[in-house]
């Protein structure tokens, strides 16, 4: 194999299908990255962890088709620091070469044929979804699914898709975001993505900047997201999801339309006072028109107002500031909806018009001497 491309093409490619690199492997060749010429003047960069593989393919000049897999730490550490000019990469009985202006490196390489397959995708089977679209959702979704391995289903994201629109949850035990999107569509959706795999997407979906459209292709056992010259291939995981329209309330008692920034930064400061010991415990008590919020530790305690819009009840109710914060900062929205119904029931954000999303929080039990 020998090639000759353009270094910052080649390293921006390379930081693309690096996200599927495994650290944690005891395989030898799932630390590295293949690389692959074609005579039509391609190369295919690709990595895998086996639950996640991404492949790249930029236009290069092929002398010499070919194949190897390089040590991927290593391979993008020296592209990375090599100058913005043209690259000569050679492969030869398992060593490859990389030269650039007075650079000279060598590396060890492992065959080819070792590396995983991602196999057969029939991309005629493509759901046209806007970029922008399927990033907004994951970002609103994906930080409410659990991080324990251990509690199982839930550390995925459900995606659900019928000729209504798309919908995706995630969930942890102590909060749940829903959030739907209208895109048109004939096919029937119904599968669980992991959370860490949909962030580590979302990353690349930031960093391309001409593609407007994602497509997706789904079958029984894998995912495809295919943008840019780049292919995405992600296992599903197996198992039933939570049947999380039964979890969301249909009532309440007391319905507050906030001002999103206002609390969000009240919340912040409050929460520099919450003690972690004590799951970041804040105190909202609803009064008239304002929500007061109180904090306290052994380092002193905290009070913030902020003025609100109040249908109902007036209420006192605890929380972790951590997951009302994750929620505000998840939507764009100026005013959100807040709903209660009693203090040890969830508490519902939702926007203001619209059923763009829905966000369940837990309350956390207060003792009259706690706040």
């Amino acid at each position: 194999m020998k090639i000759t491309c353009n270094q910052q093409i080649l390293s921006k490619a390379l930081n693309t299908v690096s996200k599927a690199v495994s650290s944690r492997t005891t395989i030898p060749v799932l630390k590295g990255i293949l690389i692959e010429a074609f005579s039509d003047g391609n190369l295919k960069l690709a990595a895998s962890d086996l639950d996640l593989s991404i492949e790249k393919t930029i236009p290069v000049n092929v002398w010499e088709e070919g194949s190897i897999v390089v040590s991927a730490k290593l391979f993008i550490d020296i592209i990375k620091r090599l100058p913005n000019e043209e690259i000569e990469i050679e492969e030869e009985e398992g060593s490859v070469t990389i030269k650039c202006l007075a650079s000279e490196f060598n590396i060890v390489g492992q065959s080819a044929d070792e590396f995983p397959s991602i196999g057969i995708i029939n991309e005629e089977k493509g759901i046209k979804i806007d970029r922008e679209i399927l990033k907004e959702m994951i970002k609103r979704t994906s930080f409410a699914a659990s991080i324990e391995e251990a509690k199982g289903i839930i550390v995925g994201v459900l995606l659900e898709m019928d000729e209504e629109g798309i919908v995706m949850v995630a969930l942890d035990g102590f909060r749940m975001a829903v959030t739907r999107e209208y895109i048109r569509n004939k096919e029937r959706v119904n599968v669980i993505i992991a959370a860490r795999i949909l962030n580590e997407i979302n990353k690349i979906f930031s960093e391309e900047e001409k593609s407007e459209d994602v497509y997706m292709i789904i079958d029984e056992k894998k995912a495809v997201f295919l943008i840019e010259g780049a292919r995405i291939v992600l296992r599903i995981m197996e198992g039933e999801f939570v049947k999380y329209r039964d979890i969301l309330p249909k009532e309440h008692q007391c319905r507050l339309k906030v001002n999103r920034s206002e609390m969000m930064d009240c919340l912040e400061r409050a929460s520099l006072l919450a003690k972690e010991g004590r799951n970041n415990l804040i105190k909202l008590s609803v009064i008239r028109d304002k929500i007061i919020i109180t904090s306290r530790s052994e380092e002193g305690k905290v009070k913030e107002e902020v003025f609100i819009e109040k249908e109902g009840n007036d209420l006192e109710i605890g929380f972790n500031a951590k997951y009302i914060l994750d929620v505000l900062k998840a939507v764009a929205d100026e005013e959100v909806i807040m709903e209660f119904n009693t203090n040890v029931s969830p508490c519902i954000v939702k926007p203001v018009e619209g059923e763009k999303y829905d966000y369940l929080i837990l309350p956390v039990r207060i003792s009259p001497k706690a706040l």
